[in-house]
């Protein structure tokens, strides 16, 4: 007489827990606050200036606006993004759009 070979599993009853609070309606994702939409395009052209900044090909920008390093830029035929001086001339009041990356380091 042979025995069958038991797995464990077969001496424990499965047991499957039900979730807390059963299924959940998804509710639709609401639309982004204005503010929120403010900020995101605030970011988004400050990360732009940011990368002009660390282009080099328009000369160096220590101890200079960002317009006027966009202005030297075009004086001498570095053909500068017309979108960052658009972006600099709407928003000539605001330091942290005018004022360069390095701005805050000595020279």
């Amino acid at each position: 007489m042979t025995t069958k070979r038991r797995l464990i599993t077969d001496s424990f009853k499965v047991v499957k827990r039900s979730r807390k609070g059963g299924k959940r309606e998804k509710s639709p994702t609401p639309p982004p606050s204005p503010q929120k939409e403010a900020d995101r395009i605030r970011e988004e052209e400050l990360e732009k200036l940011r990368q002009f900044d660390l282009d080099w090909s328009f000369g160096p920008c220590t101890g200079i606006s960002r317009l006027q390093r966009w202005e030297r830029a075009k004086l001498h035929g570095l053909n500068p993004p017309e979108e960052i001086r658009d972006l600099l001339l709407q928003t000539h009041a605001d330091p942290e759009y005018n004022l360069g990356l390095w701005s805050g380091y000595p020279l």
